[in-house]
C-alpha cells in the first residue's frame, strides 16, 4: 500500500541540509571573500559556541521542556568568573564558586520544573532575569568583565590546531558525548520517553522528576562551557548580550533542525544542520551588510514559520493533533 503525500512525509532534516548546502554554494560564488579561509574560521567559530548552548537546549526541548535562562548563565557565570580573578581571588577557588553557581542555577531550574509543576517558560525566564540582574547590580562592576593577562582563557583563545581555533574541535566532542548520552545510554533513552509520554514514562517507572532537574543542569553546563569559550575567544564577556538576540537564534537552531518541540523527538543531527545553516546564514547577512534591525526581522520570521511547521507536523497531544469543532 503506498503512503500518500502530505506534512509528515516531509524530512526536515534533509531540507535543512539542501537549504544550507545551497545557501554556501550561492554564497560562495556570489559573495566576495567569502570563501576565503579567514571567513570559513569564523563561521566555524561561531557555529560551534551556538552550536553547544544548542546541544543544551536540545536535551531540554527533547524533554519536553523550554530554558529561557541559557544565555543569562552564560555570560553571567563567566563574568562572575572573570571578576573574581580580576579581584585577587585564586583561579581554582573562583572556578569552583561560578560552577557552583551554575550547577545552583540549573537544580532551581530543574527543582521547580519538575517537583514544583511551574511550567518552564515561567521558571526559566525569572530565573534567567535574577540571574542577569543580581549578578550586574552586585558581582561584577561593569559590563565588559576583560580576561586577566597570561590567564589559561587567554591561552585558550589564542590556541590553533591546522588554523583552526579550539571552540570547533569542543563542539564536535561534545556533539559525539550528547550523541553517546542521548542515543546508547538508559538515561538518554528515559530523556525521550519522558519528552514523547510524560505521565507513560512515570507509570512505567522511570524516574521523570530527577531527569528533569539532570536536563536543566546540562544544559547550565553548556551554557558555562560556552561562555568561556565566548572570553576566550574575545578577551572578554559582555554581560549585554543576555538582551541580544541570541536567546532566538539557539531556538531557531533547534527548531529549524529538526528538534520537535512537543518533545520526544529529534537529536545531535538536527542541531548540527540547523547549527550550519543559521551560521552560514547569519555570516551572508553580515557580508551583504544587511542592518542588524533587519537581520532580526529575517530570523524571527523564520523562526515563526519553524515553529508553525513544527505545530503541524510534531502536534503537542494526540488530542491536539484531531481536529476541533470550530
Amino acid at each position: 500500500m503506498e503512503r500518500s503525500f502530505g506534512w509528515k512525509s516531509l524530512n526536515q532534516e534533509r531540507i535543512v541540509l539542501a537549504i544550507a548546502i545551497g545557501l554556501f554554494a550561492v554564497a560562495s560564488v556570489g559573495l566576495p571573500g567569502f570563501l576565503t579561509a579567514g571567513n570559513l574560521v569564523a563561521i566555524l567559530r561561531s557555529v560551534s559556541v551556538l552550536g553547544i548552548l544548542s546541544l543544551g537546549m536540545a536535551v531540554v526541548i527533547i524533554g519536553r521542556g523550554i530554558d529561557l535562562s541559557i544565555v543569562a548563565v552564560m555570560a553571567m557565570s563567566v563574568a562572575w568568573y572573570l571578576q573574581m580573578l580580576g579581584n585577587g581571588v585564586a583561579d581554582l577557588t573562583a572556578f569552583a564558586l561560578a560552577l557552583a553557581g551554575v550547577l545552583a542555577i540549573g537544580l532551581v531550574n530543574g527543582f521547580l520544573v519538575a517537583y514544583a509543576e511551574v511550567p518552564a517558560i515561567f521558571v526559566t525566564l525569572a530565573s534567567g532575569s535574577f540571574v542577569f540582574g543580581y549578578v550586574r547590580s552586585q558581582l561584577i562592576a561593569q559590563d565588559a568583565v576583560p580576561v586577566p593577562h597570561g590567564h589559561w582563557v587567554e591561552a585558550l583563545g589564542q590556541m590553533r590546531l591546522a588554523s583552526i581555533p579550539p571552540e570547533v574541535f569542543l563542539f564536535a566532542g561534545l556533539a559525539f558525548v550528547a550523541f553517546l548520552f542521548l542515543r546508547f545510554t538508559r538515561w538518554g533513552r528515559f530523556v525521550y520517553y519522558a519528552g514523547d509520554n510524560p505521565v507513560a514514562a512515570r507509570n512505567i517507572g522511570i524516574p521523570v522528576r530527577p531527569m528533569l532537574v539532570l536536563r536543566y543542569v546540562i544544559s547550565a553546563l553548556a551554557a558555562f562551557v560556552s561562555g568561556l569559550l565566548t572570553a576566550a575567544s574575545l578577551q572578554s564577556i559582555n554581560s549585554r548580550v543576555v538582551n541580544s538576540t541570541l536567546l532566538y537564534d539557539i531556538v531557531l537552531v533547534a527548531v529549524i533542525g529538526g528538534i520537535g518541540l512537543s518533545g520526544g523527538k529529534g537529536g545531535v543531527r538536527n542541531v548540527l544542520y540547523g547549527a550550519a545553516l543559521i551560521g552560514i546564514m547569519l555570516n551572508t547577512m553580515t557580508i551583504i551588510d544587511i542592518p542588524l534591525l533587519y537581520q532580526n526581522l529575517i530570523k524571527s520570521t523564520i523562526l515563526l514559520a519553524a515553529i508553525i511547521f513544527d505545530g503541524v507536523i510534531n502536534p503537542r497531544d494526540e488530542q491536539t493533533a484531531q481536529q476541533g469543532d470550530i
